[in-house]
């Protein structure tokens, strides 16, 4: 962990200059930017890129960010500029990709069975649009009301942050320094990068396919998980053709 990196850098300035800016435009802001489910009518092309330099508060910007300069200073060292910037993004990518697919799962899910019951979809949209102005909904008999939660919170809840993208860089690390001992708050010991990060991914597995988030509400594990999935190949990919050798810079 030395000196902070160019792209890193600009990088941490660019989420800072969002996330100031959001707060001061309000709702608008997420409306547009954040990455909305791709039936909302709030859903635009741009978001997949611009919901990574989104957050929801100090605190989400503040551990992001943190690991942004922790971690992805020595991956861009290792990397090189641009190496880095197409890692970082397409990791972003693809943990709004896996996020996204995940939704269209519980979305699916959840219209299936009120289709099964005779609704037709103009009755399935107008029940989502009404469970949102009132802020609760009834349990249709022949439904499940677990599944009708999924189907509405895929739909509704948008996804920020730049936490997709820092998974992929936490792997890379795990993989390039195996070895580098991380001091954690709260946890007196230090824990080699090979056993903390992988740890953490499957806390983020735990959490996402019982639902019960052991980091508190509102995370989306398996955007995390999907930043997690695609930094390990690419990076996979490029020790094995020794990329080292190859940089683009």
């Amino acid at each position: 962990m030395g000196r902070i990196t160019d792209t890193v850098k600009v990088l941490l300035i660019i989420n800072v200059i969002f996330f100031i800016g959001s707060q001061m435009i309000g709702d608008t802001a997420y409306e547009y930017l954040a990455l909305w489910f791709f039936k909302h009518p709030n859903f635009e092309f741009w978001q997949p890129v611009t919901h990574m330099f989104m957050h929801g508060g100090f605190m989400h910007i503040l551990f992001n960010m943190y690991a942004l300069w922790a971690f992805g200073s020595p991956i861009e060292q290792y990397l090189g500029q641009k190496r880095f910037i197409f890692f970082y993004f397409s990791a972003g990518l693809g943990a709004a990709l896996l996020h996204t697919l995940v939704n269209l799962l519980a979305y699916q899910n959840g219209y299936n069975d009120l289709i099964a019951i005779g609704w037709t979809p103009a009755e399935i949209t107008e029940f989502i649009s009404q469970a949102y102005s009132n802020n609760k909904f009834p349990v249709p008999a022949g439904t499940d009301e677990d599944t009708l939660r999924s189907m509405l919170s895929a739909f509704g809840n948008p996804a920020v942050g730049a936490s997709g993208a820092i998974y992929g860089v936490l792997v890379a690390f795990g993989m390039l320094f195996p070895n580098v001992e991380l001091f954690l708050l709260f946890v007196p010991v230090p824990i080699k990068a090979k056993y903390f990060i992988p740890g953490l991914i499957a806390i983020d597995l735990f959490s996402g396919f019982t639902g019960h988030s052991l980091f508190g509400e509102s995370i989306a594990h398996f955007a995390h998980i999907g930043g997690a999935l695609f930094g390990f190949i690419m990076m996979y990919y490029w020790k094995k053709n020794q990329f080292n050798d190859k940089r683009w810079d």
